[in-house]
């Protein structure tokens, strides 16, 4: 069954929280770039490898295209953060695997991010209750 359309008035007011919500998010990964000398995309890439993952699936988690993976890739492992090994079951793939420096880093990246995250606002029922409320929204 279809949703009724929504109040005009109560989508912008949603859109501009949303990207009002999302330039603080922004702000924030910045910060823990600038601190802890990384650039923001670094930082978003530590974050988000929690697993050996292909260059690919990396870009994916990173709302990014596959270049721009590559890029950072790269110089995460021109620091020696991360290096790429033959992936298990697909000769053609390599995959992406933090070093243990790279593990160490992407702990205080982690660290950095949870401290002043705009969500500490929330509690962890709210939390839990917004994920809920965007998952919906992107699937």
């Amino acid at each position: 069954m279809r949703q009724p359309a929504a109040d005009p008035q109560l989508d912008r007011d949603i859109c501009k929280l949303a990207h009002r919500f999302i330039q603080r998010l922004d702000a924030h990964a910045r910060a823990a770039a600038d601190e802890l000398d990384l650039t923001p995309a670094q930082v978003i890439a530590l974050r988000e490898l929690t697993e050996p993952i292909t260059a690919r699936e990396l870009a994916h988690r990173m709302v990014c295209e596959p270049p721009n993976a590559t890029f950072v890739i790269d110089r995460l492992e021109k620091q020696g953060l991360l290096e790429r090994r033959p992936h298990p079951t697909d000769r053609r793939a390599k995959q992406i695997v933090l070093t243990e420096a790279g593990r160490r880093r992407r702990a205080e990246v982690l660290d950095r991010l949870a401290a002043h995250t705009p969500l500490n606002t929330l509690t962890a029922d709210q939390q839990d209750a917004l994920r809920t409320l965007l998952q919906n929204l992107v699937d």
